[in-house]
């Protein structure tokens, strides 16, 4: 089978390319992967080369496949998965394989590690060790584009899972967020904050009180705020407040102030800026814990914690990276009871955009770059489609159908691109 793919060869030195995929083994399967979310952690890798814990030190003679939220379908399935898988069936992928009786630390992930699966490529091949360790996820629902975002959306899952709280006297520590608790988010418009709040809203299970995001950009605040309205967080029981703390002479007292002077039980940090995890410890409550999701790329990055407050409030702090496969089977399965995340996605693109959107990540507004990988189409703003329908139908169609949406991608529109991409040329 012969694929196209982005493949990393040195910091910073991505390549698209066209080679023979071998063929596959007994225990293998070979997939075409229809579309892949372009992850901040794909920056890190790229920027980073060798120096990242998980890109192999030969990649120089042996690259690698970059990409790790892809979705698609199986187009040839090894004997050995006969009985569990069959061609067409669509699929995600949790890219952290998870080796519970394996060796510990083990870093190997799809995206990152292997020549032949990634998810900026048009075929790959997944290896025996996805399927043996339950990586490989069925996907039953509609379009591709919820699949491949079930692996962002299972991080913020991780997340709120590994946070805890303590009762003085006893050290068993009660796993969770607070139910009915004050829970803020900070910096939290961005892509991964934006999943977050979605994912709290809709959790049929546990959810707070009181929900308080904050960040310094208004307009992706109001962005935020008409996704994920004060209407809708009402009718599930939760107060939501979105703050801009550019506005705010004090923002710690005043976050503070939100909650009648207690504090959050829960506090999301989701940028990797010292002065928001300071104003994050600042506004704990007693048994407070901070979790601190973004994860930076200086190796020495440090911030200031309160210890007295460690001490005798209680606080603590506490990270993940990534979800588990669990996680991500929560995902899945909160997507088929109405959890849309295509509010996380504001650009789309073809497999040629991937290497300019992957190295200036960081210098592209908005949210998720989804790439369909079967298409050559440079990386365009869903509020870009209306000006470019004016040069090219297949443009004025999608920015219809996305407004069709509240201007949010969706499977209508996915399937008219896939179907309709010769009008790109």
């Amino acid at each position: 089978m012969r694929t196209k793919a982005v493949r990393l060869y040195d910091k910073s030195d991505l390549r698209l390319e066209e080679f023979d995929l071998p063929p596959i083994k007994e225990d293998e399967i070979l997939a075409k992967v229809v579309c892949d979310s372009i992850c901040m952690s794909s920056y890190k890798a790229a920027s980073q080369g060798t120096a990242h814990k998980r890109i192999p030190d030969n990649v120089y003679e042996e690259p690698i496949i970059i990409g790790h939220e892809f979705a698609g379908e199986l187009v040839e399935v090894g004997a050995k998965w006969g009985g569990q898988f069959k061609a067409g069936d669509k699929f995600s992928i949790q890219p952290a394989l998870n080796y519970e009786d394996g060796p510990v630390g083990v870093l190997s992930a799809p995206g990152y590690s292997y020549k032949y699966i990634g998810g900026d490529a048009t075929y790959v091949i997944i290896p025996k060790e996805v399927m043996e360790l339950g990586c490989l996820l069925p996907y039953s629902g509609e379009g591709y584009y919820p699949a491949s975002l079930s692996e962002p959306l299972s991080c913020v899952i991780g997340a709120m899972h590994a946070n805890y709280h303590t009762k003085p006297g006893s050290y068993v520590h009660d796993m969770e967020i607070v139910d009915g608790g004050k829970m803020a988010i900070l910096a939290g418009v961005g892509p991964m904050g934006l999943a977050a709040i979605n994912y709290v809203l809709r959790r049929p299970d546990r959810k707070p009180s009181l929900l308080v995001v904050t960040d310094i950009d208004q307009a992706r605040l109001d962005r935020a705020a008409s996704l994920y309205t004060v209407e809708f967080a009402k009718s599930q029981g939760i107060e939501l407040k979105y703050v801009n703390t550019m506005q705010m002479d004090n923002p710690a007292d005043g976050l503070k102030e939100i909650t009648g002077g207690t504090g959050f039980n829960d506090v999301f940090v989701f940028a990797p800026v010292a002065a928001v995890i300071e104003q994050a410890d600042a506004i704990l409550a007693f048994d407070g814990c901070l979790n601190f999701f973004a994860g930076p790329s200086n190796p020495d990055f440090k911030a200031t914690l309160n210890f007295y407050n460690v001490h005798y409030a209680f606080t603590h702090i506490v990270s993940t990276s990534g979800g588990n496969t669990n996680d991500m089977k929560e995902a899945l399965d909160i997507m088929g009871k109405g959890l849309d995340p295509a509010g996380l996605v504001t650009h789309i693109g073809g497999i040629d955009a991937v290497i300019d959107t992957t190295l200036n990540l960081p210098n592209i507004p908005g949210g998720k770059k989804l790439i369909y990988n079967h298409i050559k189409m440079p990386l365009i703003a869903i509020d870009d489609f209306a000006e470019k329908g004016k040069e090219n139908h297949l443009f004025a169609e999608l920015d219809r159908l996305c407004k069709k949406h509240s201007g949010l991608w969706n499977t209508e529109a996915e399937e008219f691109l896939l179907s309709n991409s010769r009008l790109l040329v």
